[in-house]
């Protein structure tokens, strides 16, 4: 995520007018055809064209994205999804990860989608916040066992579905973001739209159809931060992605300009956008090449903090009664997401940037377990969280903090985060990745069977059918 970047709206300004004309947004020119050109970029993209590293970046993204579905799979949010709509599954034909359940297609990427994000433990692309692969990988991978698929071709629609949403996500952000929108399923539904379009084979004139379909389907607000219906919102991208995709292949009609058109997506959900982010060097520059993946089970603008605590908690041997006061000079965007002073669930806890610092001192790791009702509960990090201030700093990156410790004794302790872990700069490590996925898939599915499937993720260019993946990491 690019410094600075962010634009506030402040309600306050609009206070006792009786009338007011809206700010005249200037946007750039766009290109003919932003919509088409995209397509017929998705159309011609071939597994040969894509550089060994991006390959490999997206096959570290495929190994992050099935370990996260695997943990979330026994949530209560997955359980009470498939509660509510088993009585309308349909065929059983794609399989629910870290689950016995077998259900069609459509409901096999919803679920998939709720579940890879349930934990906010996902892929994350920075400069726009959109967790990538939810509503992609979702999509295809219950696909790819309805319709056989290579594994090559599984890697190429992964790398073209995320470079869709992503450069669809750079285009409005931050307007987009700024007004309320949850990024991950407005841009998502593009990028599942284009991998399941890939796979189906669509020609152009399909797949810009496949592209309006989705344009016409944004899903997501960011009021549901802190609830199961975050998680939704993936999980339903992938699902009306797949839907476009399917609707475009018999030719149900669309606008042939449905991203860029004056009535379309980017006007209607932005107030501002740069067509350029789209259409420009496309083939040449690769968005998952700067995807990130979460050592921390949170909200990723809290991560510096979380990194901060525990580095300074080890290397000074911290408990909390040594503690008077934690202050964190933070990044705007801190507070906007993650300022819940007093959550009062685990969920809510992954959007508190003083539970956060409190259990890292704490517990001295942010895995899932430390963002559970019994975390949030606990009376020692309660009373640590309150000792805990932030100050907004305009000067901090997102993934940047000043961190200082007051001691009982009067000491202080300082720490600069210049860039966390698992940021693109200070990246996590493959073998952190599997570590990562082991942990997550403990108590999900046997360590042998997490082994292969990790093996699987690995190896999926080479897959003869990348269908054998989910039917692996089954319950």
């Amino acid at each position: 995520m690019s410094v600075n970047r962010r634009r506030f709206i402040g309600a306050s300004a609009l206070a006792g007018s009786v009338a007011f004309a809206p700010p005249t947004v200037v946007a750039a020119t766009p290109p003919p055809e932003v919509t088409r050109i995209l397509a017929r970029y998705i159309v011609n993209g071939h597994f040969a064209d894509i550089p060994g590293p991006v390959r490999k970046e997206a096959a570290r993204t495929l190994l992050n994205w099935v370990g996260c579905a695997l943990g979330g799979s026994r949530t209560d949010a997955v359980g009470i999804a498939i509660s509510a709509l088993s009585p309308f599954f349909g065929a059983a034909q794609a399989t629910v990860l870290g689950r016995k359940e077998r259900v069609d297609v459509f409901n096999a990427a919803l679920l998939n989608g709720i579940a890879s994000h349930i934990l906010d433990y996902d892929d994350t692309h920075l400069r726009t916040v959109i967790h990538p692969a939810g509503p992609v990988v979702s999509a295809i991978l219950a696909l790819s066992e309805y319709q056989p698929v290579s594994g090559s071709d599984f890697l190429n629609a992964i790398v073209l579905g995320i470079e869709t949403e992503c450069r669809i996500g750079n285009a409005v952000y931050p307007a987009h973001y700024d007004i309320g929108w949850h990024i991950t399923g407005t841009a998502g539904v593009f990028g599942a739209a284009a991998a399941a379009g890939k796979i189906l084979g669509l020609s152009e004139q399909r797949m810009t159809w496949a592209l309006s379909i989705a344009a016409t389907q944004p899903v997501g607000l960011r009021e549901m931060f802190g609830s199961m219906t975050k998680s939704f919102h993936p999980g339903r991208a992938a699902q009306n992605g797949l839907t476009a995709a399917f609707l475009a292949s018999k030719s149900f009609t669309s606008s042939e300009q449905g991203i860029e058109a004056k009535s379309g997506w980017a006007n209607v959900t932005s107030t501002a956008r740069n067509y350029a982010e789209i259409t420009d060097k496309l083939g040449q520059t690769y968005e998952v090449s700067v995807n990130t993946y979460k050592p921390f089970a949170c909200g990723i603008v809290i991560h510096p903090t979380i990194d901060g605590c525990i580095q300074l908690r080890n290397q000074y041997k911290l408990t909390a009664d040594q503690i008077r006061s934690i202050e964190l000079r933070v990044h705007p965007l801190v507070l906007e997401l993650t300022g819940k002073k007093t959550p009062q669930s685990g969920l809510e806890g992954k959007f508190s940037v003083y539970h956060a610092a409190a259990v890292a001192i704490v517990e001295g790791a942010a895995g899932e377990q430390q963002f559970t009702d019994r975390a949030v509960r606990n009376p020692i990090i309660m009373a640590l969280r309150d000792r805990v201030s932030t100050t907004i700093d305009a000067s901090i990156a997102e993934d940047q903090v000043r961190i200082k410790v007051t001691l009982t004794d009067g000491r202080t302790l300082d720490k600069y985060i210049e860039h966390a872990v698992g940021s693109v700069k200070n990246p996590m490590s493959d073998a952190d990745l599997e570590r990562k996925f082991a942990g997550l898939a403990d108590g999900v599915i046997p360590a042998d069977q997490a082994k292969r499937v990790m093996e699987l993720c690995w190896s999926i260019a080479s897959l003869p059918e990348a269908g054998a993946l989910a039917k692996a990491a089954g319950a």
